[in-house]
C-alpha cells in the first residue's frame, strides 16, 4: 500500500522533531536475505491471482550510468536481453514464453530509466517445469545475455524504430529545456532512448563494456510474489543466483543527483505542432527519505497538503469564466534526489497572463492565509477511509502491488512495513495533524531560490511571448494584490430535496450456477445481483436502457452527446457541483451517468459502507438533475480554446481523417471541431437528458462484488424501486453508419519529424456467434504473432506492429479488422508489402499450428485470472443482456477455444480479409509531398 497511499506522495521536509529515527522494520510477511555475492531476493507469498507468480529482475542500472560512447545502450542493453541468453538463444525466450500463455509487451515486459533497468516476467505458478523456466530466464536476464553480433545489427532498427515514435513537439521542446530545469546535471545528457550515433554505430565491445561493469549481483534484487511455496523458490534462488559474479576491478556505482544551485532560471520554447501555451513554475528542493516513523507523518502530511489544494484548483474549473484551460499546483517528486512545489497552467489561446497569474493567485492566497479547519478535516476524513478500505482488503491485494513496493524499497530504501503498520501509523499520526503542520509546508517549499519558469507555446505566438522580467512582474503583482482568505462554503442541506418513495420487489429468480439474483421491482426496473468474494470492500454497478443518442436528429446531435457531461457538470439534488464534491470527499464511491449512440444509463462503484450514499446519487440523477449555464458557458469556453490550434498537431489531424473515413464522413463520426461546440444547446442538452432518465421501467442494474443481499434489498427498494416509470420501452434506431465499400487509399502530410503512422483496415458484414468471436480473435493473434516476427524480428522496420478486430451484432452483424504500426516514411510500402504478404499466407496455408497453440496458450492463461475479478462479470453480464445472448455462453469458452484449427482460421482469413472492403490509411510527413 505505500505504493498507493504514501511513496508517490513523498514531499516534504519533515516539520516534526522526529519521534522515532529508527528504520521502520521490512514488512514480516516478506521472506528477503542477500547472498555473499550481494545479490538481493525478496519473496512473499500471495494468492491474488491464485496459480501466478511475478518475477521482477530489479538492477540499480541506468542510462546514467553510460559512458559517453554508450549513450543509449542501458535501454539496447535491455532489448537484447530479449534476443539470446545461455538458455535461449536468439528469439528462443519469446517463442518459449509465448507457447507457455505468456505474451510478449502485454505480460513479459521490461523498462529502462535513468537511474533502474527492470524485468518482468508474470507466469502461471502451477505448473512446476513453468516455474523452473522462470527462474532459469531470472538468472539469464541477470548476466547471461550472448550479445550476438548479428542480434545486435538486427536490433539497431528496432530501437530507432522506438526512438521515432517518440518523435514530436513534445521531445523537440524537452531536448531544449531539460538541461536547464535539470541544472545542466548528468541526466540532461544521458536521456535513456539515446543518440542516433551511438545506436547507429556502437559495436559488441562498447555495449558488452557496459553490461559487464554494471549486470553485476551487488547491484542486482529478484522479486517473486504469487502463489508459490517460499522455501522451495528461496532454495532456489540461492542455488541459482549464488554462483554470479562481481567484476575483479569493479567501478563504483556513483549517486547522481540534479544539484540544487540556489540559481533561477527561465526558458521559453516554441514548436510549430505544439497546440497549447503552457506554463510551469517549478521551486526545487532535496526530497526527503521515507524510512521512520516520523517520516511517515511528514509524508502524511505532505499528502493532505496535496489533496486539499487539488480541491481549490479544480474549484477555480467550475466558474462560468474560468480563466485557463486547465491548471494546478502541488508538491510532487522530481528526479536526481529532488522534489518540487510545482504551479502549472494551460492558457487560453492569448490568456497566459491571465491564466498565470490566476494559478499563482491561489499559491499566493494559501501562503499568506493557509487552509482551513473544515478543509483538514474532510482531507482526514477521506484518507482515514482509504487507509480502512486498504486493510480491508489486506487479504485480496494483488501481486503486483506488493512487487512495485519492494521494488522501492530496493532501488530507494522507502520504507515497506506492511499495511498493518501503514494503518496504525495513520490512526496514531492522523489525529494530531493539525493546520500549523499542513500550513508551515507553504513557507518551506514556496521560496523565492531554485525557482525554474518554463513557457512551451506555439510557433506562431514566439513574438509574443514574455520575457523572464515580464513574468516576474506577473508574479509580483499577484503577490501585491490584496487577497481574501479562501471560504470553504459547505451546504448543510440533504442531498434530495425530497425522500423517494419505496418501491416493492415484485419477483427474485435466483440462479445458482452463477450465483445470480434477478429481481423485478414494481416499477418495472430490473436489478441483477452477483456476490462474489473476490474483493472484501468493493461493489461495481452499471446499468442501461435502449435508445441514446440515435432517437435524435444530426440537428441535435451534439447536444444530446454532450447532455450527461453538461448535466452532471452542473452538480445533483440540492448541490451545485462544488457542494457536491465537498459532500462527497471522504465517501469512496463514484457515481456516472452516460449517454452513449444505443444506450443511456448510469455507472459507478462504492465500499459497502458508502452504498446508501451511491444509491442516494443514483435517484438525484434520474430525477433531480440540474441545468446550470454557468458552468455550462465555463466548460464551452475552455473546449474551444484547447481546439483552437488543433490542426497543428499530426496525430489529432490523422486521427481526425480516420474518424471521418471509417465513419463515411458522417458527423456523428467526424473529429470535434469549434462548429459542433456552437452546435451544443444547453437547454436541448438538459431536455435530451431528463428524456433519457425518464422511464426506468426500460432499465437494467447489475451489481457485482461484496453484497449482501439482505442489506441491499432495502435500498434497491426505495432508491431504484422509486425512480418514475412511464412504460415506454424505446428501442434504440439503427442509424446504418459504417465504414465505406470498396478499396480507399487516403494519405494525410502532416508534421516535420520523418516518421510515418500506417492504418490498414478490413470491414464489412459479419456473421456473428460467439464461436466467430473466438476465431477472429486467434486469427488477429496468429497475425500479430506474424507481424512481429517479420516486420520487426526479421526486417527491423517497427517497434510494435499491433491488430486489432472488433465485431457487433447490434444493430448491424459487422467487424473491423486493423493493422497498425509506425514506420519510417521510406519503409511504408515494403513494410505494407510484407504485412499484406502474410495476410496472403493466411489465406493461402491458415496460421502454422504453433502460432494457434500459442494464441490458445495465451488466451487461457489471461482468461483463468479475469474470472476471479468483479470486473469481468459485470462487463460479461451488460454484454450479454445487450446482445440478448444466454449467461451460461463462458462455460463453453474453454471448449470453443480447443475447437479453433488452422484450416477455421484459413476459412475466416479467406472470408474477412479477402480485400473487398480495404482502406489504407498514412501519415506522412510534409517532406513527403514534394514532387507529388
Amino acid at each position: 500500500m505505500i505504493a498507493l497511499l504514501f511513496l508517490f506522495s513523498i514531499n516534504g521536509d519533515c516539520q516534526q522533531v522526529k519521534k522515532g529515527s529508527a528504520a521502520l522494520p521490512l514488512d514480516p510477511l516478506v521472506r528477503t536475505g542477500k547472498l555473499a555475492n550481494g545479490f538481493t531476493y525478496y519473496i512473499r507469498h500471495n494468492e491474488e491471482p491464485k496459480n501466478r507468480v511475478m518475477m521482477y529482475l530489479v538492477n540499480k542500472v541506468g542510462s546514467v550510468l553510460e559512458d559517453e560512447d554508450q549513450r543509449g545502450l542501458a535501454h539496447f542493453m535491455e532489448h537484447m536481453s530479449f534476443n539470446g541468453t545461455r538458455h535461449f538463444p536468439h528469439n528462443e525466450l519469446v517463442d518459449y514464453l509465448q507457447k507457455a500463455g505468456v505474451r510478449f509487451g502485454a505480460d513479459i515486459n521490461a523498462y529502462t530509466s535513468f537511474d533502474e533497468t527492470v524485468y518482468e516476467l508474470p507466469i502461471p505458478s502451477d505448473k512446476p517445469e513453468l516455474l523452473k523456466g522462470g527462474l532459469e530466464i531470472m538468472r539469464d536476464w541477470a548476466h547471461e545475455a550472448l550479445l550476438d553480433p548479428i542480434e545486435i545489427d538486427k536490433e539497431r532498427g528496432v530501437v530507432l524504430e522506438e526512438k521515432r515514435l517518440g518523435k514530436g513537439a513534445g521531445e523537440r521542446m524537452q531536448r531544449q529545456y531539460w538541461p536547464v530545469i535539470l541544472n545542466n546535471s548528468r541526466y540532461s545528457v544521458r536521456v535513456p532512448i539515446g543518440l542516433d550515433t551511438v545506436l547507429d554505430n556502437f559495436k559488441r565491445p562498447v555495449i558488452a563494456r557496459f553490461y559487464n561493469d554494471w549486470y553485476r549481483p551487488d547491484l542486482q534484487a529478484l522479486i517473486i510474489v504469487g502463489d508459490i511455496n517460499v522455501d522451495q523458490i528461496e532454495a532456489q534462488v540461492k542455488l541459482q543466483f549464488s554462483g554470479l559474479k562481481n567484476p575483479a576491478h569493479e567501478r563504483v556505482r556513483a549517486k547522481y543527483t540534479v544539484p540544487l544551485t540556489g540559481k533561477n532560471h527561465f526558458i521559453a520554447v516554441t514548436d510549430k505542432e505544439m497546440i497549447t501555451t503552457e506554463a510551469e513554475i517549478m521551486i526545487k528542493h532535496k526530497a526527503p527519505e521515507l524510512k521512520t516513523a516520523a517520516d511517515y507523518r511528514a509524508a502524511l502530511v505532505n499528502n493532505l497538503f496535496d489533496q486539499m489544494l487539488s480541491a481549490r484548483y479544480a474549484e477555480l474549473l467550475r466558474k462560468s469564466d474560468p480563466p485557463f484551460i486547465s491548471g494546478s499546483a502541488g508538491i510532487s517528486g522530481f528526479m536526481g534526489g529532488l522534489d518540487a512545489y510545482d504551479v502549472s497552467v494551460q492558457a487560453k489561446p492569448g490568456e497566459l497572463e491571465k491564466g498565470l497569474k490566476a494559478v499563482w493567485r491561489e499559491t499566493e492566497r494559501l501562503k499568506r492565509f493557509g487552509f482551513t479547519a473544515t478543509e483538514l478535516e474532510r482531507a482526514k476524513t477521506a484518507y482515514m477511509n482509504e487507509m480502512e478500505s486498504a486493510v480491508k482488503e489486506k487479504g485480496k491485494t494483488n501481486s503486483g502491488s506488493y512487487v512495485k513496493e519492494y521494488q522501492a524499497y530496493f532501488l530507494t530504501n522507502s520504507a515497506a512495513p506492511g499495511i498493518e503498520k501503514e494503518y496504525q501509523l495513520t490512526k496514531d499520526d492522523l489525529p494530531g495533524v493539525t493546520l500549523t503542520d499542513v500550513n508551515s509546508l507553504t513557507t518551506s517549499y514556496i521560496t523565492n531560490t531554485n525557482r525554474d519558469i518554463l513557457i512551451l507555446a506555439p510557433e506562431k505566438d514566439k513574438s509574443s511571448l514574455p520575457d523572464e522580467t515580464v513574468v516576474n512582474g506577473w508574479l509580483k503583482a499577484v503577490e501585491a494584490e490584496a487577497l481574501t482568505p479562501y471560504k470553504d462554503d459547505v451546504s448543510s442541506k440533504p442531498l434530495l430535496s425530497a425522500v423517494p418513495v419505496a418501491g416493492k420487489i415484485q419477483s427474485e429468480e435466483h440462479n445458482k450456477e452463477f450465483n445470480i439474483t434477478t429481481i423485478t421491482l414494481s416499477n418495472g426496473v430490473k436489478v441483477l445481483l452477483k456476490p462474489t468474494d473476490f474483493k472484501n470492500d468493493q461493489i461495481i454497478f452499471s446499468s442501461f436502457a435502449p435508445g441514446g443518442t440515435s432517437l435524435y436528429s444530426d440537428a441535435d446531435y451534439q447536444s444530446a452527446a454532450n447532455a450527461a457531461g453538461i448535466v452532471t457538470a452542473g452538480g445533483v439534488g440540492n448541490y451545485n457541483t462544488g457542494e457536491l464534491s465537498k459532500y462527497l470527499e471522504g465517501k469512496q464511491l463514484n457515481v456516472k451517468p452516460y449517454i452513449t449512440e444505443r444506450f443511456q444509463g448510469i455507472n459507478g462503484a462504492a465500499t459497502p459502507k458508502d452504498m446508501e450514499t451511491a444509491m442516494q446519487l443514483i435517484y438525484a440523477y434520474f430525477t433531480e438533475p440540474r441545468e446550470d449555464t454557468a458552468i455550462f458557458k465555463g466548460m464551452i469556453a475552455r473546449s474551444k480554446a484547447g481546439l483552437a490550434n488543433r490542426a497543428s498537431d499530426p496525430n489529432s489531424v490523422f486521427s481526425d481523417t480516420v474518424s471521418a473515413v471509417m465513419g463515411s464522413n458522417n458527423i456523428r463520426r467526424t473529429g470535434p471541431s469549434l462548429q459542433k461546440l456552437e452546435e451544443i444547446n444547453p437547454d436541448k442538452a438538459y431536455q435530451v437528458y431528463k428524456e433519457r432518465f425518464a422511464d426506468a421501467s426500460n432499465f437494467t442494474f447489475t451489481f457485482v462484488g461484496s453484497i449482501n443481499t439482505n442489506t441491499i434489498k432495502p435500498l434497491l427498494e426505495k432508491y431504484l424501486g422509486s425512480l418514475p416509470s412511464t412504460g415506454q420501452h424505446e428501442q434504440a434506431k439503427d442509424l446504418n453508419i459504417h465504414a465505406p465499400a470498396g478499396r480507399i487509399d487516403k494519405t494525410v502530410y502532416k508534421g516535420s519529424e520523418p516518421k510515418a503512422t500506417v492504418y490498414l483496415v478490413y470491414t464489412g458484414k459479419y456473421d456473428y456467434s460467439p464461436e466467430n468471436d473466438v476465431k477472429m480473435d486467434a486469427l488477429k493473434e496468429a497475425l500479430e504473432i506474424r507481424l512481429l516476427q517479420r516486420l520487426r524480428e526479421d526486417e527491423s522496420g517497427v517497434y510494435s506492429p499491433g491488430v486489432q478486430e472488433s465485431t457487433t451484432k447490434l444493430p448491424q452483424q459487422r467487424y473491423s479488422f486493423l493493422i497498425h504500426f509506425g514506420c519510417a516514411p521510406q519503409n511504408v510500402e515494403k513494410l505494407i508489402a510484407s504485412t499484406l504478404d502474410e495476410i496472403n499466407k493466411l489465406k493461402k496455408d491458415g496460421p502454422l499450428q504453433e502460432n494457434v497453440d500459442k494464441w490458445r496458450a495465451e488466451d487461457k492463461t489471461s482468461f483463468e485470472p479475469q474470472l476471479k475479478t468483479n470486473g469481468f462479470w459485470l462487463g460479461y453480464i451488460d454484454g450479454q443482456l445487450q446482445n440478448s445472448e444466454n449467461i451460461d455462453q463462458v462455460n463453453n469458452y474453454d471448449e470453443m477455444l480447443d475447437e479453433v484449427t488452422p484450416a477455421g482460421l484459413k476459412d475466416m482469413a479467406v472470408k474477412y480479409l479477402n480485400g473487398d472492403n480495404f482502406i489504407r490509411l498514412v501519415l506522412l510527413p510534409e517532406s513527403n509531398t514534394v514532387g507529388k
